[in-house]
């Protein structure tokens, strides 16, 4: 559940919905009576047009169509009680109003279409959220693991931000990364990447050859479909390895952000003597990957994250203070630290979350419940 969320979700939804489907009534019922009760020459009839019109943001096109009929009536009821002459006051105002109310039913029909295409795209993309970007699980060999993941673009539900955690023999391997750009391309790029990860993760001696994988994996794929979006993309990766039976932690990164080490209220970067070139950019220079190893014992938290946690801005143009944030959570229970961080960002970048946002805490629970 999103941060700063309260109450079960849909609540206020349907409470709008509500609203919305009984205020052709409302409308109708409203005119009907201050017009019966206002003396001639005032007249607030020709209100009742609103009421189809209304009904066509929320009703079915055979639900409009009756809330038109139902104006009609009442427009008919009117006239009669006033004693109009039935040719042409009441004919003109009732063919008015069944000109708004075919207008209306049209819209409502091409808004049900709407409604009906977006529905069968958002079951579309959870299938392919759950197959591209599968839940992490709350609890891997030893260790817990907390993520935050919010697409920039509105209603997404995948942007270019990526990660995985597997459970491989003798130890579990993680990858977190962020596909340069936005959009369709870069969420292609983070189905290859995860592909090749989930492909070789078991296999791969160590992390220098996963991350070879991944270079390896993109440009064939680029190999494949020259014409791909994703050919051209580069991505940052950071990958960590976290050995059965060590309090270590290995991590190799490809021009990513360096993951915060906290120890109490002690947070520090995880320093990278020789970082390696961004996935798809490692053919524009010849070097080794150089994997890092720092302790990580029970109690240690290790945050990896993209760069839209650590580039947001505030209007001072003042990058977010993770390192700073992070000491005055460390009380707090690892659960609640990425909720505490999404809205945090929130209030901090100046035009909200304007970029990707993964961040992923890996907690090595204290000794007395690792036993």
């Amino acid at each position: 559940m999103p941060a700063g969320h309260h109450g079960p979700p849909g609540t206020a939804t349907r409470t709008q919905f509500n609203l919305g489907r009984s205020l052709p009534f409302l409308v109708l019922i409203l005119t009907f009576a201050i017009d019966l009760i206002t003396p001639d020459p005032e007249r607030f009839d020709r209100l009742l047009v609103a009421a189809p019109a209304l009904a066509a943001v929320t009703w079915s096109v055979r639900g409009t169509i009756g809330i038109g009929l139902l104006a009609m009536v009442a427009r008919l009821v009117l006239g009669l009680i006033r004693g109009e002459p039935l040719v042409p006051d009441v004919v003109a105002n009732e063919a008015v109003i069944a000109g708004v109310t075919a207008a209306a039913a049209w819209v409502s029909r091409v808004r049900t279409r709407y409604e009906q295409d977006l529905r069968e795209l958002t079951a579309v993309a959870e299938v392919v959220q759950r197959v591209v970007l599968r839940p992490l699980p709350a609890r891997l060999g030893r260790f817990d693991l907390h993520l935050l993941y919010v697409a920039a673009a509105a209603k997404a539900r995948i942007g270019g931000d990526f990660y995985e955690a597997v459970r491989v023999p003798g130890a579990v391997r993680i990858m977190l990364g962020d596909v340069q750009g936005k959009g369709l391309g870069a969420v292609e790029t983070a189905s290859v990447l995860l592909g090749s990860f989930r492909a070789a993760v078991n296999d791969a001696p160590d992390l220098a050859v996963l991350a070879d994988r991944l270079d390896e994996g993109l440009s064939r794929y680029g190999a494949w479909d020259p014409d791909s979006d994703a050919a051209e993309r580069f991505a940052t990766v950071v990958l960590v390895e976290l050995p059965d039976g060590e309090d270590v932690a290995r991590l190799l990164s490809c021009g990513h952000p360096a993951p915060l080490l906290q120890r109490g209220a002690e947070v520090r970067p995880v320093h990278f003597d020789d970082p390696s070139l961004p996935v798809n950019l490692a053919g524009l220079a010849d070097s080794r990957h150089h994997i890092e190893e720092v302790r990580f014992g029970p109690g240690d938290r290790l945050i990896l994250f993209t760069d839209g946690v650590s580039e947001t801005r505030d209007r001072a143009g003042t990058f977010y203070p993770l390192e700073l944030r992070l000491r005055g959570w460390a009380r707090e229970p690892a659960e609640d630290v990425p909720a505490l961080l999404h809205q945090d960002l929130a209030g901090y970048g100046s035009g909200g979350l304007d970029d990707d946002v993964a961040a992923l805490l890996v907690v090595y629970p204290p000794a007395i419940r690792a036993l």
